[in-house]
């Protein structure tokens, strides 16, 4: 016992270490093909005032430093466009505010230094750090993930129970076809079509059409408050849920069967025990094995790409939104840092689940296991 729990120590500082690692080569190979793509910040501003779109909203870019550089009203594009000297002096001075003045490898271990110390910087085109960024648009996300990870797997686990148990019937049949249309609609095709049915799109006004809270939400009741939230949260809910059951309650269903064909339930079987018994005395810690190491991606996916166009849909100012934003701008410190902190979830989450795994079924040993 003492020799399986020193081997679990060391399988788990093993993957305890690894984890920097993995991270300095996920930031190493997203840096390189960011400096290969075209149409950089600098590029993309001196189009801008080219074209006389950098006032206004556009005229403040803060860069790396935390320095600010101001396009000002009174500086006319005209003025740009009269010499070349002056739209060199212009590239220059914003290749310096954003800090791309220096060879791109000193800028790489520049941003590995500060990541470590979870300094992400400024955004290029918003006077906030990317921290308070994160801060200010995570609550929409956390809501629409958490929110729809655990309605799938309340639904998905005891239907794919249900499913095993009645292998063949007419429920399982029918389940699965629902489950097959639902998985072939796309979500945002879904969240259209809810809008248009429930949200006042042509049929029903039974629920709003964007947004996470209503007008004057600061002024309700505390009760009212939850019910209001909740009654935002659900078309979007519902558009991500539908397609995510699909999968685990397929998975879920073919985990208990292949349990089901075993020896020791068939020993229980012929020991008189009850279906219930057999199969959640005896199946179920087994069979959720395979269930459990897919919640950790199925969490990150809901939190930070499968909301991504449910947000723009439904007007909701979440991470998915910031970070699809950020790469269509080129605002690299927001791109990367959103990038930092989903890699690094993404692997303490996969951690934790292989925690869970010696919890669920202590027999379980590392020893022989690949890293």
């Amino acid at each position: 016992m003492a020799l399986h729990c020193s081997v679990k120590t060391i399988y788990f500082a093993k993957r305890i270490f690894l984890i920097p690692l993995t991270l300095f080569g996920i930031m190493a190979i997203n840096f390189m093909f960011v400096q290969l793509a075209p149409g950089g910040p600098v590029e993309q501003m001196m189009i801008k005032i080219e074209q006389g779109t950098a006032t206004s909203a556009m005229d403040r870019i803060v860069g790396n430093s935390g320095a600010d550089f101001v396009v000002t009203k009174a500086t006319t594009i005209s003025e740009y466009r009269g010499t070349q000297g002056l739209k060199e002096q212009m590239r220059k001075e914003l290749e310096q505010r954003f800090g791309f003045d220096k060879p791109p490898l000193q800028r790489f271990f520049y941003m590995i230094n500060n990541y470590i110390r979870f300094d992400f910087g400024k955004s290029f085109y918003q006077d906030k750090t990317v921290i308070a960024l994160i801060l200010e648009k995570m609550p929409v996300s956390i809501s629409l993930g958490v929110f729809s990870t655990l309605l799938i797997y309340l639904i998905a686990i005891p239907l794919g129970i249900k499913k095993a148990a009645k292998k063949g019937t007419v429920f399982d049949t029918a389940t699965s076809c629902l489950l097959t249309i639902g998985y072939a609609v796309p979500a945002f095709l879904l969240a259209i079509f809810l809008i248009v049915l429930l949200a006042g799109g042509r049929y029903f006004s039974w629920f709003p059409l964007k947004g996470l809270t209503s007008d004057g939400w600061e002024n309700f009741s505390f009760l009212h408050q939850i019910f209001d939230y909740l009654w935002h949260m659900v078309l979007p809910v519902t558009a991500m849920t539908v397609g995510g059951l699909a999968g685990l309650t397929f998975l879920t269903k073919n985990a208990f069967l292949e349990e089901l064909g075993k020896q020791y339930v068939l020993t229980a079987k012929a020991k008189g025990a009850s279906n219930k018994r057999i199969l959640y005395g005896h199946v179920f810690r087994n069979a959720m094995l395979i269930v459990i190491a897919g919640f950790p991606s199925m969490l990150i996916g809901m939190l930070f790409t499968g909301s991504v166009l449910i947000e723009v849909i439904f007007s909701l100012d979440g991470l998915g939104l910031l970070g699809f934003e950020a790469v269509q701008n080129r605002d690299y410190p927001v791109v990367f840092g959103t990038l930092y902190l989903f890699a690094l979830l993404g692997l303490i989450l996969n951690l934790i689940s292989d925690f869970v795994y010696t919890l669920v079924d202590p027999r379980i040993h590392f020893d022989k296991r690949m890293i």
